[in-house]
C-alpha cells in the first residue's frame, strides 16, 4: 500500500453567507479551511489512507487553525512549516445559486509560497503517491521546491499526480501560466483536468487531439472531469467513462479535490496489474464520483468531505 503526500497551499476560504451575489454585494463570510492539496490529504485520511501535507502556513491564528484542522482530520502535519515572514493565504469566494464560484485571493507572497527546497522531506517520498497543483507554481521558492520534490520522488518509485486546478485570477500573464503548467506535464503519471482546462493547457479545441498530445508527452493517465456528466479516463491503450451522481448541489468548492483524493486513495490501497487495470479503474471512477458528489451537498471543502462509511451508504442507496 502506498501513502499520499500532497504539497502546496493550505489557506483560508472565506465563503459567503449569501448566495447569488457578487463579491461586492456579499455582506458576510464564513471562515473555512481550504487549499486544494490540503483538501486532498483530508479526503484521503477520511477514506482510511495515511496522508501527509507538505507546505507552509503563517505563524498566525489562521495558520494555527489550519494545522489544528488537519490534525483533527488525522492528516500527518509533521511536514508543515510555519513562518513569520508572510501571512497565511486567504481566498474570498462568491457563490451562484447553483453553487458555482468566483475568487479573490490575498497572496504574493503568502506563507505557502515561501516553502523552499530545504523544507522538502525526501524520506517521505519513497513509494508515495505525490500530488500537487498549479496554484503554487508562481515564481516563489515553493516552485523550485516542487520541481526538486517531484524529481526526487520519481527516483524513489513515487506515483506523480498533477491537478492543475487552474486559477486564472492568480496570474496576470496567462500565457506564462500555461507554459509553467506545460513544463510540469512530462513529470506526471496522472493528470486531472476539466474541459476548459484541457483546452487552456494544450491550446487544442479538439478534445481527442488534446488528450493524444498529453499522452504523447508521457502522461500515463489523463482524467477528464465533466461535473454532473461524470468522468472519463484515457490511456494509450483504452479509455473509460463513468456517469456522475445526481445530487442537490449546495457548493462545488472542493469537489475536484474530493474526486482526486478519492481516486488516489483507491490507487494507494490497490494498484492494479495492467491486464485488470481497466476493470478496476472503472470501480475507482465510480467511487471518486460518489465522494465528489457528496462533497457538493454541503458548504465548504474540508468540512464537506464525507467519511468512508458515508460514501458506502450513499453508493448502496444508488444501486
Amino acid at each position: 500500500m502506498r501513502h499520499i503526500v500532497a504539497m502546496g497551499e493550505a489557506l483560508i476560504d472565506f465563503l459567503p453567507e449569501q448566495k447569488g451575489l457578487g463579491l461586492k454585494d456579499v455582506q458576510s463570510f464564513k471562515k473555512m479551511p481550504g487549499g486544494a492539496p490540503a483538501n486532498v490529504t483530508v479526503c484521503a485520511a477520511k477514506l482510511g489512507i495515511k496522508s501527509y501535507f507538505m507546505g507552509m502556513v503563517g505563524k498566525d491564528g489562521f495558520g494555527d487553525f489550519l494545522i489544528q484542522t488537519l490534525k483533527y482530520e488525522h492528516v500527518d502535519t509533521s511536514l508543515m512549516k510555519q513562518t513569520k515572514k508572510a501571512k497565511t493565504g486567504l481566498a474570498f469566494v462568491s457563490l451562484t445559486n447553483e453553487g458555482e464560484r468566483d475568487f479573490i485571493f490575498y497572496r504574493d507572497p503568502s506563507a505557502d509560497q515561501l516553502f523552499d527546497v530545504s523544507d522538502v522531506n525526501l524520506d517521505i517520498l519513497n513509494h508515495a503517491i505525490f500530488h500537487f497543483c498549479s496554484v503554487s507554481l508562481k515564481d516563489f521558492p515553493i516552485k523550485d521546491a516542487h520541481l526538486y520534490a517531484i524529481r526526487e520522488a520519481k527516483k524513489r518509485n513515487a506515483f506523480i499526480s498533477f491537478d492543475p486546478n487552474i486559477r486564472l485570477a492568480l496570474w496576470e500573464d496567462h500565457e506564462a501560466y500555461k507554459k509553467v503548467i506545460q513544463a510540469f506535464l512530462p513529470f506526471s503519471d496522472l493528470l486531472k483536468v476539466s474541459d476548459d482546462e484541457l483546452g487552456f493547457i494544450t491550446g487544442e479545441e479538439d478534445a481527442e487531439k488534446a488528450i493524444a498530445y498529453l499522452l504523447d508527452l508521457g502522461v500515463k493517465y489523463v482524467v477528464l472531469t465533466k461535473g454532473k456528466h461524470g468522468v472519463s479516463l484515457f490511456t494509450q491503450r483504452y479509455h473509460i467513462h463513468k456517469d456522475g451522481y445526481q445530487v442537490h448541489v449546495v457548493d462545488t468548492t472542493g469537489a475536484g479535490d474530493a474526486w482526486i483524493g478519492a481516486f488516489l486513495s483507491e490507487l494507494a490501497r490497490y494498484e492494479p496489474h495492467k491486464d485488470e487495470e481497466k476493470e478496476v479503474f472503472l470501480r475507482y471512477l465510480e467511487k471518486a464520483n460518489a465522494v465528489a458528489a457528496l462533497t457538493t451537498t454541503k458548504l465548504g471543502a474540508i468540512s464537506a468531505l464525507p467519511t468512508k462509511e458515508a460514501v458506502e451508504a450513499f453508493m448502496n442507496t444508488q444501486k
